[in-house]
Parts: structure tokens; C-alpha cells; sequence
């Protein structure tokens, strides 16, 4: 069942992000940060929980508005508009994001694309990575994403990720977001060297990074 967004069900997410204790958090094994994405273990065994990725006494951000557009943490709530978004461009974000025709793709369901919110509503609320809606001023509608994650490459503090969907690339706004998500880390986040993959950082030289890494 897909589920769409009001200010209502908008400021329940945020209560139960904030509320929620992170020992009590469950989480799904898949991802919905298609990067970040791995294969389930061939064995039914719990999950190993990662440390966090920032501080106990750390506030993260929740609910920010800039100019143009507000940012809200990915969730249940936000299911429907996360799903349209990425589904009007598939292609586009194969080409720009994920670099793999697994995601997004046309056979993703509704029961696929509600756990893919669970889980990164759960890893948001152990800390270990922050999923981000990027949201029209009104929460009616997404533009795109924004990815706090752990390294997988020695050196870098966090892994910052963005998309924004086919329309907006071509208005413009990747460019603005970009540089937006780049002032409010160096601003708000405790990272002292954060990686931007594809676009600080060429493919091609992050590709080799973390090939040479899993080499070790």
C-alpha cells in the first residue's frame, strides 16, 4: 500500500525519529541507499549493529528548511512521493547515482519501496547513516536525496550522496543543491573531511579507492 504525505503524518515522522530510542531501533537487512546496497548473508543471521556514525551528544539535523526547499529525514511517511521521484527517472539516476540498472528500475513495488523507508528510517535512528528527502517547501512533492554515510575508505570522516530527479537536473537545481548540502556539512556536520563521490571526487578515482581498500 502506497502512502502519501501530509503535515500531519510529516511531523509524526519527526516525533517518532526524535522519541525513539536507538537501542530499541529493528532494521531490515536491504537498503535504501542504492549505493550502500549489499547482498543479504546466504545464512538467517542477525544483524551485526555499526557503530554510530556520529557522537552521542551530537543534535542531528531534522527538520531544515532552506530557500527553496526543505530536507526530512526518509521514512515511512514519505514513502509514496520517494517512490515517484525516483521512479519518473530511472534512467537518469542509473546514469548519475547508482551506476547499475538494480536501482531504481521499473519492477520495484510498493512492499519494496515502504522497506527500503523502514530501513533507513531504523539506520537514521541508530546513527549510523542519515537518508534525506529533499522536499518543495509545502512537503508536497520530492526532488531528490541527500546521504550522510560512513566511508568505506580510510581518510574521510562521512560519505555525502545526493540526486536530484530528471526534471530538476535539467532546471538547474543539482547544481544549487549541491553546493547548498556542501555549505550545510561543512556548517552543521562534525566531519572534518567529508568525500563527494562524483563530483569532488571523479568516479573513476573513488572507484579505485575503495577497490584498493577491500584489496587489503
Amino acid at each position: 500500500m502506497r502512502i502519501g504525505i501530509t503535515s500531519k503524518n510529516l511531523a509524526l515522522s519527526m516525533a517518532l525519529l526524535a522519541l525513539c530510542p536507538a537501542s530499541a531501533a529493528l532494521a531490515s537487512p536491504s537498503s535504501a541507499d542504492p549505493v550502500q546496497a549489499a547482498p543479504a548473508p546466504a545464512a538467517a543471521q542477525p544483524a551485526r549493529p555499526k557503530p554510530p556514525l556520529v557522537a552521542p551528544n551530537f543534535r542531528v539535523p531534522m527538520l531544515v528548511e532552506a530557500e527553496t526547499f526543505q530536507l526530512a529525514p526518509l521514512g515511512p511517511p514519505l514513502v509514496k512521493i520517494d517512490f515517484d521521484a525516483y521512479m519518473s527517472s530511472i534512467e537518469h539516476l542509473q546514469k548519475t547515482f547508482t551506476r547499475s540498472t538494480d536501482w531504481p528500475r521499473a519492477d520495484l513495488t510498493d512492499a519494496d519501496a515502504m522497506l527500503d523507508m523502514q530501513t533507513e528510517q531504523a539506520r537514521f535512528q541508530r546513527r549510523e547513516s542519515f537518508a534525506y528527502a529533499v522536499l518543495t517547501l509545502d512537503g508536497g512533492r520530492e526532488r531528490g536525496s541527500v546521504y550522510v554515510s560512513p566511508s568505506p575508505v580510510a581518510g574521510y570522516d562521512a560519505v555525502v550522496r545526493l540526486w536530484v530527479t530528471k526534471a530538476e537536473y535539467d532546471a538547474g537545481f543539482d547544481a544549487e543543491l549541491y553546493a547548498w548540502v556542501t555549505s550545510w556539512v561543512k556548517k552543521e556536520w562534525p566531519f572534518k573531511k567529508v568525500a563527494y563521490p562524483g563530483r569532488a571526487i571523479e568516479w573513476a578515482a573513488w572507484d579505485a579507492m575503495v577497490a584498493a581498500k577491500a584489496a587489503k
